[in-house]
């Protein structure tokens, strides 16, 4: 086996050792030398330049999502808050100990005189097509009611969902709601083959956008996740094709057949999963063990994993 051989060039200093610690990977040898290598050098074998002993380098200083303590974890538990109006979660640690508070208002009020709206729009569209009839007269009226008959539920489509609200998701540090940590922003009021979402930080910077396909929900539902520029860097997909397509035919069947997802890299590699507990109230386990390296950030994986529930209405 070739043991790259460390060079004097990759010695980082004694007195730097606490800021190389936070940017790459630290080797200390028993004899005193201290190199700074890059990242493809992790765990391979190497040999010190100074005594020629035999090294093994570790992997870089793992670095918490937004330098916030709460999203540095592998493992998030979810408890939905039941006979509330407004999506409410709480997210707590593996030991069951409370971290995160999360809510996505649901605007009944307002989501009703939208559809009260849209309803007005279609009768008035009916109104519009008789009154077109009689100005005609009977030799085209067949034709122009099978046309009135497809515009009104597409006007009333088009109008109470452009009046709907937006409904964003705001995650909390607690139910108190005193300080906010990251948002999910609804993209579109309407969408009709594609719907997004972006995850922004309290400052606004964008950290990706989740995107599904709705003509992926007839067999198998999935979620892209991209970055700011477009790019697909993973995606969660339902576990299982067969239980998938016995849902689109008998539903949860009684909460037995649960809707589980898996978080897939774009290279094949399974990131982690996203499950529901065999419990009576909604309760669900984000799972990211998968991925020690944090190659998904975790605050983009909570925002998904909160959207897997809320925006599929699980």
């Amino acid at each position: 086996m070739i043991r790259p051989t460390l060079g004097r060039g990759d010695v980082g200093g004694r007195g730097r050792i606490a800021a190389v610690a936070a940017t790459g990977i630290v080797l200390a040898c028993a004899c005193g030398e201290v190199y700074e290598l890059r990242p493809e050098y992790a765990g391979r074998l190497l040999e010190c330049a100074a005594c020629h002993r035999h090294l093994r380098a570790g992997h870089p200083a793992r670095v918490v999502a937004g330098g916030e303590p709460a999203f540095d974890r592998d493992v998030f538990l979810f408890r939905e808050r039941l006979l509330t109006i407004t999506s409410k979660y709480e997210v707590q640690a593996a030991d069951g100990t409370p971290i995160l508070y999360v809510e996505r208002p649901t605007y009944l009020l307002r989501t009703v005189f939208a559809y009260a709206l849209g309803a007005i729009a279609a009768t008035l569209t009916l109104v519009w097509v008789t009154t077109l009839i009689r100005s005609v007269g009977q030799d085209l009226a067949a034709l122009i009611v099978l046309a009135g008959l497809a515009v009104a539920p597409a006007v009333f489509l088009v109008v109470s969902m452009s009046l709907r609200p937006l409904r964003h998701v705001t995650v909390y540090r607690n139910d108190s709601r005193a300080e906010t940590l990251l948002r999910v922003l609804q993209d579109q009021r309407f969408a009709v083959l594609t719907r997004s979402y972006t995850v922004v930080t309290v400052s606004g910077e964008i950290l990706a956008r989740l995107r599904k396909r709705y003509v992926h929900n007839i067999i198998r539902k999935r979620w892209y996740v991209e970055t700011p520029t477009g790019q697909v860097v993973a995606l969660a997909i339902e576990e299982s094709i067969v239980l998938s397509l016995l849902r689109r035919v008998l539903g949860s069947f009684f909460g037995l057949l649960r809707t589980n997802f898996v978080f897939i890299h774009t290279d094949g590699t399974v990131l982690g999963e996203f499950n529901r507990k065999f419990t009576i109230l909604d309760r669900y386990v984000l799972d990211l063990t998968g991925d020690p390296q944090r190659d998904l950030d975790r605050r983009v994986a909570l925002a998904l994993g909160i959207m897997l529930d809320t925006a599929e209405r699980r």
